[in-house]
């Protein structure tokens, strides 16, 4: 059994998880035949100490195992992976442990589908424009809302008739961003966001609703991370829509941690 006990924001878990499965895989040469990860994604749980990782993923164990023959690393970067270069991840590496672990559960799948439909969103015509935002400027510097402008513009002018999905856990660049762009998809019915502050919109809003919105948001993620093109600042979600992906292809991340030693472009 693989035992794990970190706990904070959605994909902070989710990183983590994925980081220890790969660990002991190795450490031990094979995979876990048990994960227990009961003690994360506390902050989606309401009067409820159970193991929520179905809530989220298909059951890793109906799904093929895989032979250990080389080590595996999500980057070979000595950083924190949400704030590396996401053009370095590992990708071929990862993928058959994002298949088995991290599939959506059947729950999360109808979200996607109701999503697409609801929205008609075209995959090949999307540009996403995420904005993680709050209590992130704890951990990295963050652009700022015009920041992103230089880089919508530019993918505009290479598809006249390209539809922007902005998600943001700020209220205030989803306002921002919807007063300049009119082809546009904000996903009002299945996100919740907050006024700018130093806090996440898990902290400020009612609890029991958390295990239904990190449904939604997991949707959310693979659907941003099927889309043509994105633009995103640096942190777990994003790192997350990148490992949905499977690629870095049409990626443009804002990348300036703190302390940074970059002094030209953030954007890479």
């Amino acid at each position: 059994m693989l035992h794990i006990d970190h706990n904070g924001g959605f994909f902070s878990c989710c990183t983590i998880r994925l980081e220890k499965i790969i660990e002991y895989f190795n450490k031990n040469k094979q995979l876990p035949l048990i994960i227990d990860s009961s003690e994360q994604y506390r902050l989606y749980k309401y009067n409820n100490n159970n193991d929520i990782t179905f809530d989220y993923f298909m059951d890793y164990k109906l799904s093929d195992n895989f032979n250990y023959i080389n080590d595996v690393y999500v980057t070979n970067e000595n950083m924190e992976q949400q704030f590396s270069d996401y053009k370095k991840l590992n990708y071929n590496l990862i993928e058959p442990f994002i298949n088995k672990y991290f599939e959506p559960s059947n729950v999360v799948k109808k979200i996607i589908q109701e999503i697409e439909e609801k929205y008609n969103i075209d995959y090949e015509n999307t540009c996403v424009v995420f904005y993680r935002g709050n209590c992130k400027q704890q951990e990295t510097n963050l652009p700022s809302y015009n920041d992103y402008i230089e880089k919508i513009n530019t993918i505009q002018n290479t598809n006249k008739n390209i539809t922007f999905l902005f998600q943001s856990d700020e209220t205030e660049f989803l306002i921002y961003m919807n007063n300049i762009y009119n082809n546009n998809i904000i996903l009002n019915d299945y996100i919740r966001h907050i006024n700018k502050n130093n806090y996440t919109e898990t902290d400020k809003i009612d609890k029991k609703n958390n295990l239904e919105f990190s449904q939604k948001y997991l949707a959310i993620t693979i659907i941003m991370a099927r889309c043509k093109y994105i633009i995103c600042n640096s942190g777990n979600c994003s790192l997350w829509i990148a490992l949905y992906r499977f690629n870095s292809n049409n990626i443009i991340q804002y990348l300036n941690p703190l302390n940074s030693e970059i002094k030209n472009d953030y954007w890479i």
